[in-house]
């Protein structure tokens, strides 16, 4: 599975990089304000979903492949915090608190549809690859000492699908929405507590979704600024 979906992006790449474009090919830089929740089922209950807030560190970078005034397609590289919260974990105590967070490295992959240098619809498909993870648990609003934080994890997936989709206003405002496909823990993960091998995430499936804000991440900055030298 791992090999095709790598195979299918590569391609995707290669096609866009030999695309006759009216412009051009340009790079785009921006940053994401996320706010994101998850579908939970932890062994049939539903949990406490809060919203999570995740400005920073979040970087993304844009190859963009104008191929006519109003169709256009993306791939690039990302840098994401993502995760959620779920103040129920404990049928037993409501007081608990659980968070959990990745930093992943995305191969997104997309299309860009309307006025391009002023609104436009967007949207794609995203590879991600965790390669951090930090579990923190709270008691009646105190942290506890026993957080979890670990690179390259087995206590998540080795890599994430999802998709997205979004809307580029005029003046660089931008507003977007990703789902996640994959179950954001691994299931069969094991580990060893008071001498008994246990599978804390077993029945514990959550798929992460959220909305985001950034600002000029589609801009093309030669074209704003030959548009504004013809304005003034």
């Amino acid at each position: 599975m791992i090999k095709k979906t790598a195979l299918l992006v590569a391609l995707v790449i290669g096609m866009l990089w030999t695309t006759q474009a009216q412009e051009k090919p340009y790079v785009t830089v921006g940053s994401e304000m996320i706010f994101s929740l998850a579908t939970i089922d932890d062994n049939g209950r539903s949990g406490n979903n809060i919203l999570r807030w995740s400005p920073v560190f979040n970087l993304q970078v844009y190859g963009n492949f104008d191929v006519v005034k109003n169709l256009g397609f993306i791939v690039g590289g990302t840098i994401r915090n993502v995760g959620f919260i779920n103040g129920d974990t404990d049928p037993l105590n409501s007081d608990i608190k659980k968070k959990y967070r990745t930093y992943n490295f995305g191969i997104p992959v997309g299309f860009k549809v309307g006025n391009l240098n002023k609104f436009f619809f967007y949207g794609g498909y995203e590879l991600e690859f965790p390669f951090h993870y930090k579990e923190k648990t709270f008691v009646n609003g105190a942290k506890q000492d026993a957080k979890i934080t670990t690179w390259f994890s087995g206590r998540v997936p080795t890599l994430t699908h999802s998709v997205f989709a979004g809307l580029q206003f005029p003046y660089g405002f931008n507003l977007k929405f990703k789902y996640y496909f994959t179950n954001f823990f691994n299931e069969s993960f094991t580990t060893v507590e008071n001498g008994e091998n246990i599978q804390p995430y077993a029945g514990y499936k959550a798929n992460v979704y959220y909305f985001s804000l950034s600002y000029a991440l589609f801009r093309n900055t030669k074209v704003t600024y030959k548009e504004y030298k013809e304005i003034y």
